[in-house]
C-alpha cells in the first residue's frame, strides 16, 4: 500500500496546461515500500493514487491471508480494478474524474473528490496493483509505459515498516507480520509485475523512462500479460 500523500512536484518534469488531449498514462508499480510515491512526486507529473480504489472492510469478496484471519491487502482481489481503469480512461479522455478518498487505517472510503490533470499530456497512476491493469490500458490505447520499481527486499522492508508505523496504518503486529511476509515474497512480486507487462528497474532508470514518456517517446507494446 503506497503512501496516501497527494501532490505534484514541478522541479523535474514540468507539464503544460495547454497540451492537447488525449493524455497517456504511465503505470508505476512495485512492492509496497519500494519508493513509488517518492518517485512519482519527484517526476512533477500529476499522480493518481491507485490505492484509493481498495475495497472497504466488510466487503465479502475480500481475500484472506492463507492460514490466517488477516485480510490480504496485497492481493489484487482486495482492489477494484474496473473502477480504477474507468478513472484512468476518463483522465486520458477528459483530464478529469471523480476518485474515492480512502483511509487505509480504517479500510474505508471517506468520500470522493475530483482529480484534474490540468491538461497535462501525461500522468502517473501509482500503486501496488498498477501492473494488473497494464494490458487493459494498452488495449484501450492509454498506456505510455508501465514501470516496476525494484530494490533490496531488506531495504524495502525497512522503508515500508517505518512509513506504516509513522502513519498508523494498522496495528504493529499486523504490520510486522505483513512486512516479513512481503520481504520473503518480494522477488516473486516483481516477477509477477514483470509478467503482467511492467518493466523492472531501479529509481534512476525509472526516472529516465518517465522523461522519455514525457517527451512523447512511448514504449513498444508489451509482449504478453
Amino acid at each position: 500500500m503506497a503512501s496516501p500523500a497527494r501532490g505534484n512536484a514541478s522541479h523535474w518534469c514540468p507539464v503544460s496546461s495547454s497540451s492537447p488531449s488525449p493524455a497517456r498514462v504511465v503505470l508505476l508499480t512495485g512492492p509496497s515500500g519500494s519508493g513509488k510515491s517518492s518517485l512519482a512526486a519527484r517526476s512533477g507529473l500529476p499522480v493518481l493514487r491507485l490505492d484509493d480504489f481498495y475495497k472497504e472492510a466488510g466487503d465479502p469478496s475480500l481475500p484472506l491471508v492463507e492460514g490466517s484471519s488477516d485480510i490480504d491487502w496485497d492481493s489484487p482481489l482486495s482492489w477494484d480494478a474496473d473502477t480504477a481503469v474507468a478513472a484512468v480512461a476518463d483522465l486520458c479522455r477528459t483530464g478529469r474524474t471523480e476518485v474515492p478518498v480512502y483511509d487505509i487505517s480504517t479500510s474505508s472510503r471517506t468520500g470522493s473528490e475530483t482529480f484534474d490533470t490540468a491538461g497535462a499530456p501525461l500522468f502517473i497512476a501509482e500503486g501496488i496493483f498498477a501492473a494488473d491493469i497494464a494490458a487493459r490500458c494498452e488495449e484501450l490505447g492509454l498506456l505510455a509505459d508501465a514501470i516496476c520499481l525494484r530494490g533490496r527486499p531488506s531495504t524495502t522492508f525497512r522503508r515500508r515498516l517505518v512509513r506504516d508505523l509513522r502513519e498508523g496504518r494498522k496495528s504493529v503486529l499486523f504490520l510486522l507480520r505483513r512486512g516479513l511476509r512481503l520481504m520473503r515474497a518480494e522477488r516473486g512480486i516483481v516477477a509477477r509485475h514483470t509478467a503482467l507487462g511492467a518493466h523492472p528497474c531501479g529509481r534512476d532508470e525509472a526516472l529516465g523512462r518517465l522523461a522519455a514518456a514525457a517527451a512523447g517517446r512511448l514504449r513498444a507494446p508489451a509482449a504478453a500479460a
